[in-house]
């Protein structure tokens, strides 16, 4: 790429930080803006990012404002009205969506594409392990900050692999060209984005018309999609308990998920999963199916898979002891909080299970209040706090009340993030699980600190 310096507008993205890692690492001059500061940016600014928080054109440094020598990159979560944005377009830079460098990057490598609406994080990070700790190894760029090596990207100098989360957010995965497609689940999802449940499966389907004549697609049995590959693509089948590639012989107990993985090629026996949770079977079903397929041997996935500590918010364990557990997740679906509830439960049968979310998005509170409640009615009791608005504006009529007044359970609680903490040191836990995709995540190092003083380190 010809251009030496790169800007980024919304840098402290999970997505868009990855990229500005690689083009530091290329010793280009990274920098870009973000609505708040968080652990990310700072550690981009450690590792050389020029990072700033107030939209203004006049805070941009000079070395980012040669026309000729940068790229800016922005995400879509950014509003069209964004005052650095329109800068840079009315002074003629060339500027990209995130997605659209992405596919740049990735285009020249054996691109491994994860997508669906829910488990692409999880299956994409277990995918990048598995290829990095084998003989095959992949450079990735990841949703989630993988805890194995403490980062969302990974670099190899001599994989031509390339692991990438795709993601459907405004249709992003279709500037990419799949080696292998894997996708997990086309739940509805982003009708703010898609109008309709048809015109969200629809994208999906047009992501498998552009998986390469060589290529592979993994789609998950029963998810509704109908392929619409090219010549020469080979299409599998895959899910938990059937499909081409399967897992048989499940064990679930003494804190261990073990189970048999089958495919065409034969059965992998005894793989187990270093973050276990019943959920995580079937991604790493998807997992290995891709692994396989680029050349890693049973022995090597089987060791992989033992070794995945999982990525950060990702069914995240923070407090593991007898008197207490406290897990924080990115769930912010209505069907990935009752996957994530139900594993948690079937983990611990015997224990109380509290739940705090943090809604993402007035658009997807106001389309799926019914969902939410019925998903949030499972746990025995739920803290349930105000809307995250990230880039919408709110709605009118659309709060956390409306999930609220739906939700089954007797022991619930409507309160705002400052109330938070109060109501969690006067009900005791045993079982405690944050959910969101806002800025929820902020708020554990708070929680955390609540819960061994009020339980003891020990505990």
């Amino acid at each position: 790429m010809e251009y030496s310096a790169i800007y980024f507008i919304g840098i402290g993205g999970i997505g868009m930080s990855n990229l500005a890692r690689y083009f530091l690492s290329k010793g280009k001059r990274v920098g870009g803006y973000d609505r708040v500061e968080t652990k990310l940016t700072r550690q981009l600014q450690r590792e050389g990012a020029f990072v700033h928080y107030l939209d203004d054109p006049g805070a941009i440094l000079v070395e980012f404002t040669d026309k000729k020598q940068t790229l800016v990159v922005y995400t879509p979560a950014v509003p069209t009205s964004h005052r650095e944005l329109t800068f840079f377009q009315r002074e003629g830079f060339t500027v990209l969506k995130r997605a659209q460098l992405l596919g740049e990057v990735t285009r020249a490598s054996d691109a491994v594409c994860v997508a669906g609406t829910h488990g692409k994080t999880t299956v994409s990070s277990m995918t990048a392990h598995l290829l990095k700790q084998s003989k095959i190894d992949c450079s990735a760029f990841l949703g989630g900050v993988l805890k194995n090596y403490d980062s969302n990207l990974l670099l190899s100098d001599t994989s031509p692999i390339t692991v990438v989360e795709a993601d459907e957010y405004d249709r992003s995965f279709h500037w990419l060209n799949p080696w292998i497609a894997i996708i997990t689940s086309a739940d509805p999802d982003h009708l703010d984005i898609y109008g309709t449940a048809e015109a969200y499966r629809e994208s999906f389907e047009k992501f498998t018309s552009l998986v390469r004549p060589d290529g592979h697609l993994l789609l998950k049995k029963g998810a509704p999609v109908t392929p619409h590959v090219g010549r020469g693509v080979k299409v599998w089948s895959y899910s938990e308990s059937e499909g081409d590639y399967h897992a048989e012989n499940i064990r679930v107990g003494q804190g261990e998920v073990v189970f048999d993985f089958v495919s065409p090629k034969g059965r992998i026996r005894d793989v187990s999963l270093g973050v276990p949770v019943r959920i995580n079977v079937e991604n790493g079903v998807a997992a290995m199916a891709a692994a396989e397929l680029c050349g890693v041997t049973p022995d090597e996935a089987r060791a992989a898979m033992r070794s995945f500590k999982g990525a950060e918010r990702r069914f995240d364990v923070r407090i593991k002891t007898d008197r207490l557990v406290f897990i924080d997740d990115y769930a912010h679906h209505p069907n990935e909080l009752s996957a994530a509830i139900r594993s948690i439960q079937a983990l611990y049968p015997d224990r109380k299970l509290t739940a705090i979310f943090q809604p993402h998005l007035y658009s997807r509170t106001r389309d799926f209040t019914d969902q939410f409640a019925e998903s949030l009615s499972l746990p025995d009791e739920v803290i349930l706090l105000d809307i995250y608005p990230a880039r919408e504006e709110p709605i009118a009529g659309v709060s956390s009340e409306i999930i609220f007044n739906k939700i089954r359970s007797a022991r619930k609680w409507l309160c705002t993030k400052g109330e938070l903490l109060d109501r969690l040191r006067d009900i005791p836990v045993e079982v405690l699980v944050t959910f969101g995709a806002g800025d929820i995540s902020e708020m554990l190092p708070d929680i955390e600190r609540l819960l061994r003083e009020k339980y003891g380190d020990g505990m």
